[in-house]
């Protein structure tokens, strides 16, 4: 986002299949529990860290299809309303094309909750987005559930007991869950081709300098523990 924002780099979208990590919130590394969710995490598998934006604590493994999106705008905080609407309706397009029931809104007691949130039938959350803005440019950040929405649940619940945040595991959802057998590589394909729509796709790769970039502000990034 960084370079995007300073004009080193053209508009970037990638797409990803993150590891097992727990992204805690800056509101969740000042609860008294923090460093139990840390813990409880790692009993299940899961890595920590810390997002300098976004709600509360999300998940991340293997199952889950990462979208960044990283645009230059002189004005980037003016737009943060439509660029949720339009990347909410986008994604909603792109499942509702492999058939599931894809509706934009927040479920009452899902996990990270948010306006933006994209539901399957209005009672099961399948992703979440967030934003940032810096001088210069944006970056919107999407996780959607693909698979093992069990996976999910079973590290919320010690993560959000510690944290003492409330929430219905039974609004966890995954998009196979929806429609069965569904693929990482096809809901992939269906988000590349509506961001196809809207922009021209051109492929590419994370250069050397973007990631000596990623590396040195990794620290901020990490629970206090392991700084």
């Amino acid at each position: 986002m960084f370079r995007v924002a300073a004009g080193e780099l053209p508009e970037t979208l990638r797409i990803a299949r993150p590891a097992a990590v727990v992204a805690f919130a800056k509101r969740d590394a000042l609860a008294d529990g923090y460093e139990r969710a840390v813990q409880a995490a790692a009993a299940e598998g899961f890595g920590a860290v810390l997002r300098l934006a976004g709600g509360r604590a999300a998940v991340f493994h293997a199952g889950t299809l990462e979208v960044a999106h990283a645009a230059p705008d002189e004005d980037a905080r003016a737009g943060i309303h439509d660029r949720f609407a339009t990347t909410a309706a986008l994604i909603a397009r792109a499942l509702a094309g492999l058939g599931v029931d894809a509706r934009v809104g927040e479920v009452r007691g899902e996990y990270c909750p948010g306006r933006w949130s994209v539901n399957a039938s209005g009672r099961r959350k399948l992703v979440g987005i967030g934003q940032r803005v810096v001088s210069g440019g944006s970056h919107t950040g999407s996780v959607i559930v693909v698979n093992d929405a069990t996976r999910i649940r079973r590290v919320l619940e010690p993560v959000y007991s510690a944290l003492s945040l409330d929430w219905d595991p039974a609004t966890v959802g995954a998009v196979d869950d929806e429609v069965s057998g569904t693929t990482w590589e096809a809901v992939r394909d269906a988000l590349l081709a509506e961001y196809g729509r809207l922009f021209e796709l051109v492929p590419g790769s994370v250069d050397e300098k973007t990631l000596t970039l990623a590396r040195e502000l990794a620290a901020e990034h990490r629970p206090p523990a392991e700084t």
